[in-house]
């Protein structure tokens, strides 16, 4: 297992240096830039600010004992692209139809103590490592094998790096809450991993819905994997497609990008970070391109990306 945690500072938790870059950074959220329209708040964005929760995790606790908080599900009811990333609640729908989530949220937030170990959620081959203070902070992103591709954002500390094979349930990093929304809102602001599903290069709900199955192992719920799991095959690694991953380069608007994803090498590299920039800035594209050579069925594959000797269960905080 991973050992005890280790201490973590400030300024690692919320990814705050270096400095100059991290102001640009959340200008670009704040002002926005060219191909990426200014983020939107208003008063219904208070609702992310929860005190009760927030403080204990701070300060390393639990809130509720061997327990991963969900505080945020993927919105069922996205807000178009071209409005901008937004943390209002005007449109919601999670799952179940309800509204645990808010009008841009693509992923899930698990809300842990700072300084907790992160797993990954299945076996795989680390393909990026990145820290974007204004799009959620330090990042691992992992390829499972048959266009399924996971993110583990709002990191402290990272233990992996590009090109490195992964078991099930391998710590890949200790979790922190970087990224401007954690310093901004400290200590108001829940520290918390935001976890990306991409299948074929799209975001995904990992939760059932609608006729589409779960792609959790142990069903409606994540469970984290078992501490004596059996071996099992390590998977191939996806198959790109080099043309459509060029077409994906020449659809991004945005010369700069364009030109910094045409220089990385080599083709494994250059498609992950095509498909991490078109899901992160999505307003960089003309057009959105899948760039796996086959595509993908939603099959049930991942575990809660957290150990099994310290949490037992994930539970939705509207439902507690």
């Amino acid at each position: 297992m991973s050992g005890p945690t280790p201490p973590i500072r400030f300024s690692e938790a919320t990814g705050i240096r270096p400095l100059r870059l991290r102001l640009h950074q959340a200008l670009v959220a704040l002002r926005g830039e060219e191909g990426v329209p200014p983020s939107r708040f208003d008063r219904t964005s208070l609702s992310q600010l929860k005190p009760r929760i927030s403080l204990p995790l701070w300060r390393g606790h639990e809130p509720v004992p061997r327990t991963v908080l969900i505080t945020n599900l993927f919105n069922h009811t996205q807000t178009p692209i071209a409005e901008g990333w937004s943390v209002r609640r005007t449109q919601m729908r999670d799952f179940r139809g309800r509204s645990l989530t808010y009008d841009s949220h693509n992923g899930t937030d698990f809300a842990i103590p700072v300084g907790t170990a992160v797993l990954t959620a299945a076996a795989g081959t680390v393909v990026r490592v990145a820290s974007e203070f204004n799009r959620g902070g330090l990042k691992v992103f992992i390829d499972h094998g048959q266009g399924m591709m996971t993110c583990y954002a709002h990191l402290a500390r990272t233990h992996v790096e590009p090109g490195q094979r992964v078991e099930r349930g391998e710590r890949i990093a200790w979790s922190g809450y970087s990224g401007l929304d954690g310093f901004a809102t400290f200590p108001w602001g829940v520290p918390h991993v935001h976890f990306n599903v991409w299948l074929n290069g799209a975001p995904v709900d990992p939760f059932p819905f609608d006729d589409a199955p779960s792609l959790w192992r142990a069903g409606d719920r994540p469970t984290p994997p078992p501490a004596d799991g059996q071996p099992e095959p390590f998977p191939e690694p996806s198959a790109y497609d080099p043309q459509a991953v060029d077409r994906a380069i020449e659809a991004c608007v945005v010369a700069s990008a364009r030109e910094e994803l045409r220089r990385t090498a080599p083709l494994w590299r250059r498609a992950a970070a095509v498909i991490a920039t078109m899901n992160y800035y999505p307003t960089r594209f003309s057009e959105r391109v899948c760039v796996y050579a086959d595509q993908a069925s939603r099959t049930p594959r991942l575990d809660l990306p957290f150990e099994a000797d310290r949490f037992d269960r994930a539970a939705l905080l509207d439902e507690l």
